[in-house]
């Protein structure tokens, strides 16, 4: 590919679009918004809306039934999370929905809705300090978990409020450091992506992306959550030396751990796993397009297709961390109609 290919044509001769153009997709997630195809593509992308209404729901369920349950002051990041996650899906709603109806772009109003929705830069500011954030969660527990003494006395709280900070602050400098000078609108048609310096540019930009938001992360997730499980495990060990000489509190501690345990692996499986899942196919393809073009060529539809099942991960995310506190579940289960509870809700006793 050559180094025409990453730029914009002339106005006055038809526009052609290489895949450097079309796949900026990765902090900013941009895709092309002027084909007017409403084959396989548009059923894509209302299966895209569909996944961002069910993400909005569930995102703002939680948020509710973590403000009324009080769980939002206790667990800052994970309210964080469900905070971004909902801001992310809303914005996908409203992207595609614009995408679909084909609008043609005009003066000053044009420019500003293809650099901030028809771009998905509003998408992506969000999700990538959503990816942020999830690893201030994990890093956060890790703390708490394996250096319990040291986070009782140096973990402040204005540490957790500044790193729920630098996930919005973080995820929009990413998005829009990309998204504002290599976006361009050309005959009434959004152009996100459409003037990188070269390929090279983009791709070691590809690089860094993949790096810095699936490998790091992921290691993240490995490290803290293996130490985590070993911490855990040493004290189930050590509360069990006991259970033959004592009975009553050892051995509920000793079920308490061996349920924190249980906890652990639990989170750890489904956080790591899902996250892999979810992500690596939009980061792979991207990836593979840029770097093999004459082989894989930039698809709209199987762009979305990656798209949708990375949203998946943002639909589910919230009910991953939130639904393990019981006040939380205590409220959401006293929405279902007539549902009663005959018990209270117990103190949540769960570290995960």
């Amino acid at each position: 590919m050559s180094q025409q290919d990453s730029t914009v044509e002339d106005p006055a001769e038809p526009v052609t679009t290489s895949a450097v153009e079309i796949i900026q997709q990765t902090a900013t997630g941009s895709s092309m918004t002027s084909s007017t195809s409403r084959g396989v593509d548009f059923y894509f992308q209302c299966a895209v809306v569909a996944i961002g209404i069910v993400g909005t729901a569930a995102n703002a369920l939680i948020i509710y039934a973590m403000v009324a349950s009080g769980e939002h002051k206790k667990h800052v990041l994970i309210f964080n999370q469900n905070a971004l996650d909902f801001i992310s899906c809303f914005c996908l709603v409203v992207t595609y929905a614009l995408k679909l109806c084909n609008i043609r772009l005009t003066g000053r109003s044009g420019y500003w809705l293809c650099m901030t929705l028809l771009s998905e830069n509003f998408v992506w500011c969000p999700t990538v300090g959503s990816t942020i954030n999830l690893a201030a969660i994990t890093v956060e527990r890790y703390l708490k978990i394996v250096h319990s003494t040291w986070s009782k006395k140096r973990l402040r709280n204005w540490m957790i409020y500044s790193a729920s900070a630098f996930a919005w602050v973080g995820g929009t400098v990413v998005s829009n450091g990309v998204t504002i000078p290599t976006t361009n609108v050309l005959d009434g048609v959004c152009y996100p992506g459409s003037t990188w310096e070269s390929n090279t540019a983009y791709l070691a930009y590809r690089i860094w992306y993949f790096l810095s938001f699936e490998v790091i992360i992921l290691a993240i997730f490995i490290f803290c959550y293996w130490r985590i499980l070993a911490v855990v495990r040493r004290q189930a060990s050590v509360m069990a030396s006991h259970d033959d000489t004592e009975v009553g509190p050892s051995t509920t501690q000793a079920n308490y751990l061996n349920q924190m345990q249980s906890n652990v692996i639990k989170t750890m499986s489904i956080v790591t796993v899902f996250f892999v899942v979810s992500w690596t196919p939009v980061n792979v393809y991207l990836f593979l397009v840029i770097t093999n073009a004459s082989k894989i060529r930039f698809v709209q539809g199987t762009y979305y297709a990656v798209l949708f099942i990375a949203f998946l991960y943002i639909c589910t995310n919230p009910f991953i961390y939130a639904v393990k506190f019981d006040p939380v579940k205590h409220v959401l289960i006293g929405l279902i109609p007539c549902r009663k509870n005959p018990v209270q809700p117990v103190e949540n006793i769960e570290v995960t």
